[in-house]
């Protein structure tokens, strides 16, 4: 017989509102969601009950794998520390962003994709995992070698989003070439020299492989129905390229007339988490925030820092979010977004995916993070 587990004195927060009152729930399933006081269960103490975080598109991986510049870390060891990363940061569903080709050579997506693949699936495999890991594979269109490198992917039931990705300075995110200087001398650790003969290289690339790299990855993935988004749109001819190629998502749009027309055409909308709490775009592009004062935001994702995607989502009711409007950009809209249909949200028959959130000096505190029923931090 199933045990049932109760948690009383919650601030629940559900899809469409927020109040005092209970949870049930038995094995992985909430089994019910109820205003009120009650005398069973947990006593939460007026803390928030959410959703479990959902995650699609995160760099974390790329920083354990590569702690410091030349410096490659063991994989295994470095996807567990990952996922008590995502794990504390209350992610529940996480999809790991893995860039499949580079402008540099000598970087780690170039050389570790296989191995992180592989040893993602053994890990979760052997129980090592807190949460759920899927993968989200970012292609650098302009990679001599992109198709070899992805196709091979291709049918892995966990791959669950592929992004199409020009990094080539001059354009999208890069437009400004200072700013694209600064990201490859910190970040990277190039010289100013190094950027300098690369940029040539890069331009040239770009004219030989982008184009066809594109059609035969839209080719691909449609023929399977694999979900796409397109990367750092800037114009509305990048959104409109996208819609004619089947695309559904706009990730990362770089100005207020790309996010404008990829809502005109149906197409969900991605921005950064650490633009939010920042306070901006580290390229000098439309931050998040102005986005959302739009009504042009649709979901949030923690890229870079785990830890900003609950933070700015709190912070999205200072643009005008209702809560349960705010917490749905981390939970609901982007599992619905790549297909989930039993997490994301506080609601009977759903997987119990929730978090106990304590807010201190405006700051969301996560204290206890449960995946399918189970507490896991």
């Amino acid at each position: 017989m199933t045990t049932l587990s109760a948690i009383r004195n919650a601030r629940i927060v559900t899809s469409q509102e927020h109040f005092s009152g209970n949870l049930s729930f038995a094995a992985d399933t909430i089994v019910s969601v109820a205003a009120g006081s009650s005398q069973v269960g947990e006593d939460w103490e007026g803390d928030y009950l959410i959703p479990g975080l959902v995650e699609l598109h995160t760099d974390n991986l790329e920083k354990h794998l590569v702690p410091r510049p030349k410096v490659h870390w063991p994989v295994l060891p470095a996807i567990l520390a990952h996922d008590a990363q995502i794990a504390a940061a209350g992610i529940t569903t996480v999809l790991d962003a893995l860039g499949v080709g580079d402008i540099d050579p000598e970087s780690v997506r170039s050389t570790m994709l296989a191995s992180c693949v592989d040893n993602l699936q053994r890990a979760r495999a052997n129980g090592l995992l807190r949460v759920d890991h899927f993968l989200h594979l970012r292609l650098e269109l302009a990679e001599e070698n992109l198709l070899d490198m992805f196709l091979p992917f291709l049918n892995d039931p966990a791959l669950k989003l592929v992004s199409l990705m020009d990094h080539t300075p001059g354009q999208r995110q890069w437009t400004d070439l200072s700013h694209y200087r600064i990201y490859t001398t910190g970040k990277r650790g190039w010289s100013n020299e190094k950027v300098d003969s690369m940029l040539e290289n890069m331009l040239e690339r770009q004219v030989r492989y982008a184009v066809d790299n594109r059609r035969r990855i839209v080719e691909s993935c449609n023929a399977i129905a694999k979900p796409m988004a397109t990367h750092d749109d800037t114009t509305v001819a990048h959104v409109t390229e996208g819609v004619a190629e089947g695309i559904k998502i706009c990730e990362f749009p770089t100005s207020m007339i790309a996010a404008q027309a990829a809502r005109q055409h149906g197409l969900g909308t991605i921005m950064g988490a650490p633009n939010v709490v920042r306070g901006g775009s580290h390229s000098g592009n439309v931050s998040a925030a102005e986005l959302a004062r739009a009504d042009l935001l649709d979901v949030l994702s923690s890229d870079y820092v785990p830890a900003s995607l609950l933070h700015a989502a709190f912070m999205l009711q200072k643009e005008g979010f209702s809560l349960s409007k705010s917490v749905n950009t981390v939970s609901r809209n982007p599992a619905r977004m790549i297909g989930f249909a039993d997490r994301g949200e506080i609601a009977p028959r759903l997987r119990a995916d929730f978090l106990r959130v304590r807010v201190v000096d405006e700051i969301p505190v996560i204290l206890q993070v449960w995946k399918s029923g189970q507490r896991v931090i």
